[in-house]
């Protein structure tokens, strides 16, 4: 018989947004995994917010200070029409002194847990390669590796609480709503499968944009940091974060198991963890 979990009735807050991108090829199926504009790691990010609202009107009441500060007023990116940091915060886009201001928010903000799955798309590559050698037809779709790790990410977060609230941040034109609970279903199929645990909490999908929310503005923050460490081997940022970094997962570090690593509190990713990945041979492409 499975196992019943006892829900507490209580609504989770998650917010999620990527980093890097999910194409492999470009012009004439040339692979361009690593080149400008394109990442050799896909991330994507998971922020567990207890008091959504109240990081809202912190982050909004920054930005409206940030906005009456003359110090500011020429910098490009707090004009409303350039669409960037007059509107929202994005890590990419804020210059420094005001992405500091963002980050004390985040390392003061109580409660905050963020969990990630990295994947390097040179694996991503040899999987594609693989299954063309089996399947001819076959042809790789960058949400396809999107909507796997959800289900990986997602496997052991379904399951404790009696509603989820999940905020996507919006990817494109095309409405992925159905996509995305489809991925969310698989994920508690598999943990319920693993565990023989069964749960069955309301599950809420909605897709927003950081101007309209600021727990994606967060999780931006959160995952970018992430970014900085497996593209450019630079850790400060994720490091002053470490209080609310719980997991990450290292999908294609299969050195010791076929699972991949596991970073967590006890055991914390920096970059002296990812030096093995400069002695390893990247393939030709």
């Amino acid at each position: 018989m499975p196992k019943v979990t006892d829900e507490i009735d209580k609504t989770r807050y998650y917010f999620v947004d990527e980093a890097g991108d999910g194409t492999i090829f470009g012009k004439k199926h040339k692979v361009i995994i690593g080149t400008e504009g394109c990442s050799q790691f896909f991330i994507l990010g998971l922020l567990d917010i207890p008091d959504p609202a109240k990081l809202q009107v912190q982050f909004d009441d920054l930005r409206a200070s940030l906005l009456q500060d003359p110090y500011f007023k020429d910098i490009p990116s707090m004009q409303y029409h350039h669409n960037k940091t007059a509107r929202a915060f994005h890590a990419k886009d804020d210059i420094p002194e005001i992405r500091r201001d963002v980050f004390s928010i985040l390392r003061n903000s109580m409660g905050l847990k963020y969990y990630a799955i990295v994947t390097d798309k040179y694996s991503v590559l040899d999987y594609v390669q693989k299954r063309n050698q089996h399947d001819a037809n076959y042809r790789y779709q960058p949400n396809e590796l999107y909507d796997y790790l959800i289900q990986r990410l997602f496997k052991n977060f379904l399951h404790k609480d009696s509603m989820y609230n999940i905020v996507f941040s919006k990817r494109g034109k095309l409405d992925r709503t159905i996509a995305l609970k489809t991925a969310l279903e698989k994920a508690q199929t598999n943990f319920q499968k693993k565990w023989n645990i069964f749960s069955n909490p309301i599950i809420n999908v909605i897709v927003s944009t950081p101007p309209e929310t600021a727990g994606l503005q967060a999780v931006d923050y959160f995952t970018w940091a992430l970014q900085r460490l497996y593209e450019k081997k630079e850790d400060r940022y994720l490091s002053y974060l470490q209080d609310s970094i719980h997991l990450v997962i290292d999908i294609d570090d299969k050195r010791s198991t076929k699972y991949g690593v596991y970073y967590s509190q006890k055991k914390p990713l920096n970059k002296v963890a990812l030096e093995w990945r400069d002695k390893t041979n990247l393939p030709e492409i």
